[in-house]
């Protein structure tokens, strides 16, 4: 699959008021682009092609978008700069690991609440 490009889209959210008529509406064309299913549950469904998925779940408006970020001190970069910028970080009491322990990212928010992530692998460790 290749390191995804820094700046490119890791995931959208998308928030829609019916699911059922989400997944009519999606599931054939992003199927036949080449996405795959990945994650469904009672409110959502997820379909991902490489390092970039989609998100449809059952609620008003579009959740976030979020990209890939090349390393966790670029992260760090982009963040202090978001918040000079007028962005609030989220979730700042499990900042830089709100997403789970395996990524290094940020949760912003601006000021008309719309928010985004920058998500960056975590080096690996070579023995």
């Amino acid at each position: 699959m290749g390191t995804p490009i820094s700046g490119a889209l890791h995931h959208v959210e998308i928030w829609v008021p019916d699911l059922t008529r989400a997944i009519n509406d999606w599931q054939w064309l992003l199927e036949d682009l080449g996405y795959t299913l990945h994650q469904t549950w009672e409110h959502g469904r997820s379909w991902r092609l490489g390092p970039t998925y989609l998100v449809f779940e059952q609620s008003p408006g579009l959740n976030h978008l979020a990209f890939h970020i090349d390393t966790p001190h670029h992260v760090d970069l982009l963040t202090s700069k978001a918040q000079d910028n007028g962005w609030a970080l989220l979730f700042p009491d499990r900042h830089p690991h709100a997403g789970g322990p395996q990524q290094h990212a940020a949760y912003l928010e601006n000021t008309d609440h719309f928010e985004i992530e920058l998500i960056a692998p975590l080096p690996t460790e070579t023995a």
